[in-house]
């Protein structure tokens, strides 16, 4: 079916110009929800308050040694590759730090 694109949109707003105030609200009324949708699983007991007592946690962390071709950034103190190295200077920096 060819669609006119140049035609003029008829929307439903156009209808309801003459409808009383209301008529208008008992309608946004209805297409509204009547509550809100809260999920079971999402409480505030699976958030960490700061200062919380992490005294029973135990982190393990793989830390990998600077490589090669990797340097550390005197601003920051990041360990980056060689191509961030921001160019000139005779301090090893990288370009975030550098501007």
């Amino acid at each position: 079916m060819a669609t006119d694109y140049d035609a003029p949109r008829v929307t439903e707003s156009d209808g309801t110009a003459d409808r009383s105030l209301e008529q208008l609200t008992a309608s946004r009324k209805e297409s509204q929800s009547p509550g809100v949708d809260v999920d079971d699983t999402d409480t505030a007991e699976s958030f960490e308050l700061p200062g919380a007592d992490l005294s029973g946690e135990e982190f393990t962390v793989r830390v990998i040694p600077k490589q090669s071709d990797e340097f550390t950034c005197t601003g920051c103190f990041l360990v980056h590759h060689r191509s961030r190295l921001a160019a000139g200077g005779a301090q090893q920096i990288c370009r975030d730090c550098a501007f």
